[in-house]
């Protein structure tokens, strides 16, 4: 089983996205990101902890790869807005990948530079690469 951690809007929306997807077992929406210990709901949305709302989806590798759920992640969002998906605005709301391993992030730089460089989105990519650090199981 891997993980994949994803930012691209409201975490129930993009929940319902991937649970769809064959080879997906689990997905646990959570926070992400910040600097607030515990973080709740409340906090997030205050825009002051630095939290994205984030699914840290489970998935078998045999069935499913990283790249392919990196795909569905750039069709389901707009990675070139900064802060905001659809008429959810704040912080909170970045589009963002969270990778457990260098190999994760290589993979996530290296389609990020081909969607830039095929000028697949009128604007360029704003979407956050960071290592996942403390996820926050959300309420």
């Amino acid at each position: 089983m891997s993980i994949a951690v994803l930012g691209a809007g409201c975490f129930w929306c993009v929940e319902t996205i991937f649970l769809q997807l064959h080879g997906v077992n689990e997905i646990i929406s959570g926070y992400t990101g910040g600097h607030t210990k515990n973080p709740t709901y409340k906090d997030i949305c205050s825009g002051k902890t630095g939290h994205v709302e984030v699914c840290k989806i489970l998935f078998d590798t045999k069935i499913i790869t990283y790249e392919d759920i990196l795909k569905l992640f750039w069709e389901i969002h707009d990675p070139t807005t900064l802060n905001k998906q659809g008429s959810d605005i704040g912080t909170q709301y970045r589009s963002a990948i969270f990778y457990t391993s260098n190999k994760q992030k290589d993979i996530a730089i290296k389609y990020k530079e081909e969607l830039n460089a095929n000028n697949k989105f009128t604007n360029a990519i704003v979407t956050e690469l960071t290592k996942l650090e403390e996820f926050y199981v959300g309420e």
